[in-house]
C-alpha cells in the first residue's frame, strides 16, 4: 500500500460547490455553468458536499461558527445586530461566484448559528423588482423580496437551506410564492389563494 495522502483543504472554492448543490434542485443549467466558472467536476462538487455533511455531524466537530471560520477565513465584517430583545453578530464572507453578495451567518450568544444564507454586499445596488414577473433565478435574496412585496408570508422550506416567502402579485393580484435555497432566490410557484 503507497502512503496516505491528506485531502485537499477545504476552503472558500468547496464552500461555494456545497451551496451549488443544494441549488441544482431547482437550477440546474446555473449551476453547471457555475460550477464551470470554478473549474470544478461533478466528481469534485459531490465530494465537497460529502465533505461538508462529514463536519456536520462530526461528533466532536467545530461548533458552526468556528466551523465557517476554518473553511472560509475571518469575515470581511462582524456587526452586531438587535434582532427583538436579543442580540446578534452578522458575519460576512465575500464569494467570488457571487461579488455583489456575501455569505452571512447570523451567531448568538455563546457562538450558536441562528442563520447562514447569502445577503446583498453592503454598498452594492440590488434589484428593485416590482412584479413577480421581475423576479429572475439567482437575482434576489430573502430580504430584497420580502421589501418589495411586503407584506410577505415566511414559510418553511422545502428541505435545510431553503425558505419560501408568500406574497401577492402587484401585477393581478394572484398570490404567488418564491423560493429560495441559502437565501438566494430559485424559482417562483403559483401560491393557493
Amino acid at each position: 500500500m503507497g502512503p496516505m495522502t491528506a485531502p485537499a483543504p477545504f476552503g472558500p472554492l468547496q464552500f461555494q460547490l456545497v451551496l451549488l448543490r443544494r441549488m441544482a434542485d431547482h437550477q440546474p443549467d446555473l449551476v453547471e455553468e457555475a460550477r464551470h466558472e470554478l473549474s470544478a467536476s461533478l466528481a469534485e462538487m459531490r465530494e465537497a458536499n460529502r465533505r461538508w455533511q462529514a463536519m456536520l455531524r462530526a461528533p466532536r466537530g467545530r461548533g458552526a461558527l468556528r466551523r465557517y471560520r476554518s473553511v472560509l477565513g475571518e469575515p470581511e465584517s462582524s456587526v452586531r445586530r438587535r434582532i427583538g430583545d436579543l442580540e446578534c453578530d452578522a458575519l460576512l464572507w465575500p464569494l467570488p461566484l457571487w461579488p455583489d453578495l456575501r455569505f452571512e451567518v447570523m451567531a448568538g450568544p455563546g457562538g450558536a448559528v441562528w442563520n447562514e444564507w447569502l445577503v446583498r454586499a453592503p454598498g452594492s445596488a440590488g434589484p428593485e423588482p416590482r412584479t413577480a414577473a421581475d423576479l429572475l433565478p439567482w437575482s434576489c435574496t430573502v430580504d430584497e423580496v420580502a421589501r418589495a412585496f411586503a407584506p410577505v408570508r415566511p414559510m418553511e422550506g422545502s428541505a435545510p437551506t431553503r425558505w419560501a416567502l408568500a406574497f401577492t402579485d402587484p401585477a393581478d393580484g394572484g398570490p404567488r410564492v418564491a423560493e429560495f435555497t441559502w437565501g438566494l432566490f430559485q424559482r417562483l410557484l403559483p401560491g393557493s389563494g
